[in-house]
């Protein structure tokens, strides 16, 4: 049986990547920086709760990362831990750069140290590439960050890399476009429309306040996207991989699949506020996963309209 440590386990990845390592044989940790207080409602929602290990660590405090590995000596570290938010990374710079940087240098340190066979996977961003125009961002796309989220992410990816090189370790990123699920918090744009379109149509609520609705995502479905991150550490050799599904939406597309969805008009419910524009954002953002296809089998089954629909079902 193998052991999998998913930092960051809280989270909609994170749950989803327990489940589908549970369902792989895999005894599976998790940590929280609390582990005795927090709820871990996402594996609660999924029924899984009792059938994973829970610790605390402080991803930030090396010698908390490293008697935690030490302690349960497992083969693959799956690092999704971190701040989340683009938007919050604009008012929490710092915490966003640390709990990014300095949590993923910890693990690579460790790992280093420890000695062990252990592989890593990091969880990078398509935040990085920044504005890629029509053009859809791959492996080799240069990095263009515009928030101090996708700065922050991107310093973790080269330093993943570099350890890969400089130490011969199994590290590797994942550069995942947007993936969405019912697992999101709705501080998520996604999320905060469905719910709000629940609350329109059973008539608590008559508006909704978004920012820019004109920008353009590639939208995919969580569940599918967890399986790339486990096809990436079950290869012979490391790499980086682009997931996405190929395909962009505005935001405006969005917000229509799921008010029509839901029997209603968006266009008399939506308004625009500009105070929640962010001081700079992507206008389009677009990946292909050739590669991911070609060498981990792996192909996005589920596209935004699909997306949507799924996640106003799940409420």
């Amino acid at each position: 049986m193998k052991t999998a440590l998913i930092c960051g386990i809280s989270g909609q990845d994170g749950a989803y990547l327990a489940q589908l390592l549970l369902n792989q044989g895999y005894c599976v940790y998790g940590t929280s920086r609390d582990a005795q207080m927090s709820t871990f409602r996402n594996l609660v929602r999924l029924g899984i709760r009792d059938r994973i290990k829970t610790c605390s660590m402080a991803l930030n405090d090396f010698r908390s990362v490293l008697q935690v590995i030490k302690k349960i000596q497992p083969d693959e570290i799956y690092n999704l831990a971190g701040q989340t938010s683009v938007g919050l990374s604009f008012e929490l710079p710092v915490e966003t750069m640390e709990s990014i940087t300095l949590g993923t240098l910890n693990l690579l340190e460790a790992i280093r140290f420890i000695g062990n066979p252990i592989k890593l996977y990091n969880a990078g961003s398509s935040e990085c590439f920044g504005d890629t125009g029509t053009d859809a961002a791959d492996e080799e796309t240069p990095f263009r960050p515009r928030s101090p989220y996708a700065v922050a992410k991107a310093a973790a990816f080269w330093q993943v890399a570099n350890y890969r090189e400089a130490y011969d370790l199994f590290t590797c990123s994942g550069i995942l476009f947007n993936h969405e699920s019912p697992l999101r918090p709705q501080r998520f744009v996604t999320q905060k429309i469905v719910a709000c379109a629940h609350e329109i149509a059973a008539g608590k609520t008559n508006k909704l306040c978004l920012g820019n609705i004109s920008i353009q995502r590639d939208w995919g479905w969580s569940p599918e996207y967890v399986e790339a991150m486990y096809l990436m550490l079950q290869q012979d050799h490391p790499d980086d991989y682009v997931i996405a599904t190929g395909s962009s939406h505005t935001l405006e597309e969005f917000v229509a699949e799921v008010f029509s969805y839901l029997g209603l008009n968006w266009r008399e419910h939506i308004e625009v506020d500009c105070s929640l524009f962010r001081p700079t954002d992507i206008a389009v953002s677009r990946g292909n996963a050739a590669k991911a296809k070609a060498k981990l089998g792996w192909q996005a089954k589920y596209r935004m309209r699909e997306v949507a629909q799924m996640m106003v079902d799940a409420v």
